[in-house]
């Protein structure tokens, strides 16, 4: 690797100081495309051994998922009110993969950040109503072999197409690795 001098002795002067340089999260090599006939869109998030991919979803099909589950009317109203991205996270590595949501976090476009909401939120929450459902969120957090994957759905607090910036991370082979999506953008409200 090629470093400048005032980057060398930057470096230098940081090892004999004892501080840790850490750099900001990385931005993901990230292809965007319309899934199948639905004219929504689709972030894919590509790194080495680690994808994640994000498809944005109508509140109305939110409604449908959880009405055909037999949810009460105001649990299914509370979910489609969320901006939700069904996601599909896959280990195309040959090491143990993991992640965890309560790391990642979003930020809106007035810059604040804010934690992403998990399953066991979600479960607590809807255990207090009532609902004694689990399918359809994205696990906390999972180890992965070589070759797993998994998929649920991500809930954001945001109105239909908002944008925002998502900062993830995982874990390969005991290292922590950070990257992060620019212009993420809720579904619309209805149908494009």
């Amino acid at each position: 690797m090629f470093f400048s001098n005032t980057r060398l002795n930057g470096l230098k002067l940081a090892a004999v100081l004892g501080i840790s340089l850490q750099s900001a999260p990385a931005l993901a090599e990230v292809e965007i495309f319309t899934e199948g006939n639905s004219k929504l869109l689709a972030w894919k998030a590509q790194h080495p051994g680690f994808s994640l991919q994000f498809i944005q979803l109508l509140p109305d099909y939110i409604r449908a998922i959880y009405s055909a589950r037999g949810l009460q009317p105001d649990v299914v109203e509370l979910m489609a009110s969320y901006c939700v991205f069904g996601t599909i996270i896959k280990n195309e590595s040959d090491k143990e993969l993991a992640y965890r949501v309560a790391d990642w976090r979003y930020v809106t476009n007035d810059g604040k950040s804010n934690p992403v909401k998990t399953k066991t939120q979600w479960l607590e929450e809807w255990e207090k109503l009532g609902v004694a459902f689990r399918w359809s969120l994205l696990p906390d957090d999972q180890s992965f072999a070589p070759g797993d994957w998994s998929q649920g759905f991500t809930t954001l607090p945001l109105p239909p197409d908002e944008t925002f910036d998502l900062h993830y991370s995982w874990t390969l082979e005991g290292k922590t690795h950070e990257a992060t999506i620019k212009d993420l953008r809720c579904a619309p409200a209805t149908q494009p």
